[in-house]
């Protein structure tokens, strides 16, 4: 039998505290970046231009779209 177990390995609580603290800072870091794009392109207006000769499935549809700015 293993007889050298201790509960503050790296495979017990301390693992478990570690892993946790890694994945609540990877939602922090995400949760402030998409904030940031969300504010960012919140302000990014555009404007739609000769909307009729849009078609359904083309490469070139950027073409129409102006931005404001």
């Amino acid at each position: 039998m293993n007889e050298n177990r201790s509960v503050f390995a790296l495979d017990g609580v301390t693992g478990m505290l570690i892993a946790t603290a890694l994945l609540l800072s990877i939602l922090a870091f995400l949760s402030i970046n998409a904030v940031s794009v969300q504010h960012a392109q919140a302000e990014n207006f555009y404007q739609i231009k000769d909307e009729k000769s849009i078609k359904r499935i083309s490469t070139d549809n950027y073409k129409h779209i102006v931005d404001v700015k």
